[in-house]
């Protein structure tokens, strides 16, 4: 019986002790995994070295802008159009030089990116909470929302002719031209960005007392950013292009000479050189706001949400 007994408690030993055994690396299995996936959701973004920068960022543009100038210069080379249709890249330098050594180039800049820029705030005060109105009260949503795709479908230069004729030639018809293209646009990105939510993000905030101004501050407004963002960079294109359609119509010299108001100069002296500088000026405000401001904020909200890896 002893020995019985023995062998028994032998074999419970033994049992228990393959049991533990078989238990240790169990548990150093779920380590690692936990570890693994810890290493999955933690995502670490290198900042690249220079060169690599200069090369996938700095140079592929540079041979955009050297390409398009060869083939212009070449289609000048060929005469496919006279002079005062197609000038060159020389013609539309000279025409750099010389507002620059009169002191006008900056002034150009300036006059246009500071009214657009003030005049994009203000449609950022305004539409910012009007989108998270229409996004938040359905009666507000089933009045305004339609009237704001109107709105943001409707040509910037139709309001031209009517801000002349209520506010005057002054920069309060700028202002109010440039807000009614670019309102529309901002409250409707927000609230497509709103109805992107997961419904359990706002479950989890009203648990969690977020309700009213709180709840908007820490769990609408983060959860909606990517379509926010999208709706201000839309903003900005809308009323960048609705302050250059008020500044090519309206002119006055209280108002000073904008980008805008230059393209007409040229269309009026006949100066073919002069409308290709205005343009390229355009187009060179608008592609450094995107890389100065609105592409910051898109990497900044990708890395946050763990979706930016090389960029």
């Amino acid at each position: 019986m002893a020995s019985t007994d023995t062998g028994v408690d032998a074999r419970k030993d033994g049992s228990s002790a393959a049991g533990e055994s078989r238990d240790v690396p169990d548990a150093q299995d779920l380590a690692g995994l936990e570890a693994g996936l810890d290493a999955l959701d933690s995502v670490h973004v290198d900042r690249p070295p220079l060169r690599a920068t200069l090369v996938h960022k700095v140079l592929p543009p540079i041979s955009a802008v050297a390409l398009v100038l060869v083939i212009w210069q070449l289609l000048v080379w060929a005469e496919i159009a006279p002079d005062y249709k197609l000038p060159s890249p020389s013609a539309v330098w000279d025409e750099v030089a010389d507002a620059w050594r009169q002191g006008t180039l900056l002034d150009y800049i300036w006059t246009s990116v500071s009214r657009g820029l003030l005049g994009f705030l203000m449609a950022l005060a305004i539409g910012t909470p009007l989108g998270l109105l229409v996004a938040r009260v359905k009666f507000v949503r089933a009045a305004v929302g339609p009237i704001l795709s109107g709105l943001q479908s409707l040509p910037s230069v139709a309001w031209v002719p009517p801000a002349v004729l209520w506010l005057g030639l002054n920069n309060s018809m700028m202002y109010a031209v440039i807000l009614l293209g670019a309102v529309p646009s901002i409250a409707n990105g927000l609230v497509a960005g709103i109805d992107q939510i997961p419904p359990l993000f706002l479950r989890a905030g009203r648990t969690l007392g977020a309700t009213g101004l709180r709840g908007a501050w820490h769990i609408v407004m983060p959860g909606a950013l990517p379509g926010y963002l999208a709706g201000l960079k839309q903003g900005w294109a809308f009323s960048w292009r609705s302050l250059m359609a008020a500044e090519i119509i309206a002119s006055s010299p209280d108002l000073g000479v904008g980008l805008g108001q230059l393209l007409e100069n040229g269309r009026n002296n006949a100066s073919i050189s002069q409308v290709f500088l205005a343009i390229f000026l355009i187009l060179l405000v608008g592609i450094a706001i995107d890389l100065l401001i609105f592409s910051p904020l898109e990497r900044r909200v990708l890395r946050g949400r763990g979706l930016l890896v090389t960029r």
